[in-house]
């Protein structure tokens, strides 16, 4: 059975008895703690907290989902993998134990003609809870497994909980036995390679306190309400259906490996080293296609990262087995034929994905040769140091500047006889990690605790957002922090979080700045706002400061935003829709939006593209925008399904989580995008738009920095003063300007070139001179001295070889000159091979003179270069070379 198959038999079972199919979310998690998602039920966990109420009290999904902690291992063993899809059914308050347990049975043991899975009901084994009798009962008594092949499981393997103060219950978990040739028997608790756990059923009946790892926390009580979350690995149920060895072996990983083998000629089970970089690849090559189908793009922090490291893994592979040329195309194409039966949207987004996966592979390429020249010269230092491991700051800059992955690090460091300071590389990966979920936890809560949030949204349910309608209105204070800290009252200079009842403000989103204003109060306090938050879901966080008077909760209040900034990013907004797709009509579908930031009278746009946009397609797409504006095209939203939106062919961002009911925002028949942010009546009301350029922000990702309204009306009135001030100077006319000013560049630069030429030919005049008046140290002719300030690095080594070929007689000489250049002493020294003879090099000169510089410096042994920071101190580097002549000679 197909993997397509199974995920189908999934859903069409669930959904015959009651369940609501919830589409798969985005790998990009909504949640701050996280970077993807990594378990099935994760876009469930705000239902199971009871922050949002679930859209049925039964449902089910198959989820994708991403895992990296043990990266490494990925290939090395048949069990570790990044990718995954995990099948699964939910109850919120619905059926129970019994209920779950009869699903899963009825599933598994169906027939395949009867739409289940057909699996020999005598091959499965079952663990319980050790304290779930109730479990165990049914599992005998309603379903008839014989008790010889149920077990009785502690805490670590059969109890649930998500590792916080919250909901938690006992597991069920069913598993496959796969016969002898895997080991020996006794069931799931002596041997888990043998008896294969297919699906997790979580029975989450009871609440538990804060503690420390899977078992050392109390259990307050039973929940109120309980609820049922089952796992099921589509990866490890397509093993045992089509009967291979391990997830590798089956149809949708299978195929990637054979088009590896086909690019490489090295074939599957011929050698465990090639058989671990096949693995690699095609876990890696797979995940890489879902990540940028989800809209992640290569990056050096966060899931950019993620990606960034997974992709170059691949390649890298492929490089080991012999590839010598770009792969990833025709890899991406393999993964994206064949998961696209199971994802659909694979297949119409192939050209973007395909897109960011090549500029990934280029950009890595050159980034190999470049990383292993920088690793030889850390190498070649640590040697020469006598350092036996490689400094953890020097993998680290490789890997977080260059993107060379640590393994290669590893590998080569090891070819030279070192060992890596793995432990300090690691300390600086978790140092960056942690720093970027912070940083985006901090933006989101303020550093206080979601507990807080979560009491409000329990007590007084979702903030009501007026603001579509209206710009003020009447409001209640209904949870108030200070500080961070709940807090019942606050006064006058105390830094506040307010949560209304009902709000005009906007709460920053979709790339839309928050609002900002006042909320007065009628025992006349004003607390003056400066941003709004979501840190829980439907509650809007106002944050500011109380200006005058108390502020207590539940106190009637008046909430007004500021107009003029809520209507400049209203009309950036809108901008930012037609500059999205203004930019797909010109580049084509692979210039979707990868992020955007709305503020007043100005936006940014980022999007997808391998190269940088040629000026005159910018210039078009510029003109295409303002053109759609003199055309006063009506700006409508409407609400309505998901499916109706995409029939519509409705633009949704990459990474954004939506419900089964959106916002539609549509500007006349040029723009139709799913939006929640706040936007114009009119495209008239935009006045102008003035794309200032564009750049790239990372591999594959394009940004677009614009003005708009007033705004770029005053840039282009600064601009035509330019103009005017320029045609002043050049008498010219405006569309003489480039002509007459490259003629001026050229004259100028013609000029440069000839005082250059000069100064060269005054300084090399010296040389003569300089030569005659050599000094004998102890036999050897030493020439110093200070050319004139200003002389250039080039010319100063010029001018030293030309005085060191002047020396007579086959005498030994050292030629040090000095001069400073931009405010900085600079030295160039060299010696002939009879000074080389006696012990006197370059490089221990120049060594020694910019030391006294303040500075450093090296080179070969004939010549060398060196500079520092004290131009004072010219005369004591002289006297030092002067000694160290006399000293060696």
């Amino acid at each position: 059975m197909e993997s397509a198959e199974i995920r189908r038999r999934w859903l069409s079972f669930f959904e015959e008895r009651g369940h609501t199919v919830v589409p798969s979310a985005s790998l990009i998690a909504d949640d701050p703690t996280l970077l993807l998602v990594p378990a099935g039920m994760v876009p469930f966990k705000p239902y199971f907290l009871g922050e949002v109420k679930p859209p049925a009290p039964r449902v089910t999904s198959v989820q994708k989902c991403v895992r990296t902690p043990d990266i490494e291992e990925v290939g090395k063993t048949t069990r570790h993998g990044t990718f995954f899809q995990m099948c699964g059914n939910f109850s919120f308050g619905d059926y129970f134990k019994e209920g779950a347990i009869k699903l899963a049975w009825e599933l598994l043991t169906s027939s395949v003609a009867s739409g289940g899975y057909g699996l020999d009901p005598e091959r499965l084994w079952i663990t319980v809870y050790q304290e779930d009798d109730e479990a165990e009962r049914i599992w005998r008594e309603v379903i008839g497994v014989p008790a010889e092949r149920i077990q009785r499981l502690g805490m670590g393997p059969n109890f649930w909980s998500m590792g916080v103060p919250g909901p938690c219950g006992p597991c069920s978990e069913i598993n496959y036995d796969r016969g002898p040739a895997f080991g020996e028997e006794g069931g799931p608790a002596v041997n888990d390679e043998r008896y294969v756990e297919i699906w997790n059923l979580v029975f989450m009946q009871y609440e538990r306190g804060p503690g420390e790892g899977k078992e050392d926390f109390p259990i307050l009580g039973e929940l109120p309400s309980k609820n049922i979350d089952t796992g099921l690995g589509l990866e490890r149920l397509a093993m045992i259906l089509q009967d291979v060895q391990n997830m590798y072996e089956t149809d949708t990983l299978r195929v990637v490996m054979e088009k590896a083998t086909e690019l490489t000629g090295v074939r599957y089970g011929a050698e465990h080293g090639s058989d671990v970089s096949l693995r690699v690849v095609a876990d890696h090559i797979r995940t890489s296609v879902m990540l940028i189908g989800d809209g992640v793009t290569p990056g050096n922090e966060g899931r950019g990262y993620v990606l960034r490291r997974i992709m170059r893994r691949a390649i890298r592979n492929m490089r080991l087995m012999g590839a010598t040329g770009p792969v990833v195309a025709e890899l991406a194409d393999t993964v994206i034929t064949t998961m696209g039966e199971q994802y659909p949207e694979l297949l119409t987004d192939r050209q973007r994905i395909e897109t960011v996966a090549l500029a990934e592979e280029a950009a890595f390429l050159k980034t190999l040769k470049a990383g292993t020249n920088i690793l030889d010269t850390a190498i070649t230092e640590a040697k020469g140091s006598g350092a036996q491991v490689l400094a953890g700051d020097k993998a680290f800059l490789l890997h977080d500047t260059w993107g060379f992955p640590i393994d290669l690090t590893l590998e080569m460091a090891a070819e030279q006889g070192l060992s890596v300071d793995e432990d300090g590389f690691r300390r600086l990966m978790k140092e960056q990690r942690e720093k970027a979920k912070a940083d985006a936890r901090a933006k989101k809560t303020g550093h206080a605790d979601l507990s807080a949030y979560r009491a409000v949204a329990d007590t007084s349910g979702s903030t009501e957002f007026t603001g579509y309608t209206a710009t003020e209105g009447e409001s209640t204070i209904v949870g108030l922090l200070v500080d961070g800290v709940p807090s019942p009252a606050a006064t006058e200079g105390d830094e506040v979080e307010v949560v209304l009842d009902r709000t005009p403000f906007y709460a920053e989103g979709g790339g839309q700045l928050a609002d900002q204003g006042r909320i007065k109060l009628d025992s006349g306090a004003v607390i003056q706002i400066r941003d709004v938050q979501q840190p829980v879901p439907g509650v809007s966080v106002h944050k500011g400061s109380v200006q005058v008077g108390e502020v207590t909760v539940g106190a009637p209040a008046y909430a007004a935003i500021d107009t003029g900034r809520r209507r400049a990013i209203a009309r950036a907004h809108s901008a930012t829709h037609l500059t999205h797709q203004a930019l797909r009509d010109a580049l084509g579908p692979t210039a979707a939006q990868a992020g955007s930031e709305n503020s007043p009278g100005r936006f940014r746009f980022d999007f997808g593209s391998p190269a940088a946009v040629p000026g005159t397609v910018l210039t078009d797409v510029e003109q295409r925008i303002n053109e759609v504006l003199s055309r006063e095209l009506d700006v409508q939203a409407e609400v309505m399904s998901i499916d109706d939106a995409k029939k519509q062919g409705a633009i949704a961002e990459f990474g954004e989580k939506y419900g089964e009911r959106v916002r539609v925002v549509t500007i006349g028949d040029f723009s139709k995008e799913l939006c929640g942010g706040t936007h114009v009546h009119n495209t008239a009301q935009l006045g102008l738009v003035k794309l200032l350029g564009e750049s790239s922000i990372g591999s594959g990702v394009r940004r677009i920095e614009a003005l708009v309204g007033v705004d770029a009306y005053n840039f282009l009135a600064k601009e035509h003063t330019v103009v005017a001030q320029l045609q002043e100077l050049v008498k010219g006319r405006s569309e003489e300007l480039p002509e007459k000013i490259s003629g001026m560049l050229a004259k100028l630069k013609d000029a440069e070139k000839e005082i250059e030429r000069f100064r060269a030919e005054k300084v090399l005049q010296a040389a003569a001179g300089l030569a005659q008046g050599a000094k004998d140290v102890h036999g050897v002719a030493l020439v110093t001295g200070q050319v004139p300030d200003g002389t250039s690095a080039d010319d100063l080594r010029k001018l030293v070889l030309d005085v060191r070929g002047r020396v007579q007689g086959g005498r030994p000489a050292v030629v040090a000159l000095f001069t400073v250049a931009n405010g900085r002493p600079l030295t160039v020294i060299a010696t002939n091979e009879a000074a080389r003879e006696r012990g006197l090099k370059a490089g221990d000169l120049v060594r020694a003179a910019a030391k006294t510089l303040g500075g450093g410096g090296g080179g070969k042994p004939d010549v060398a270069q060196g500079g520092g920071q004290n131009p004072a101190a010219l005369d004591d580097a002289v006297a030092a070379v002067e000694r160290l002549v006399a000293e060696t000679s």
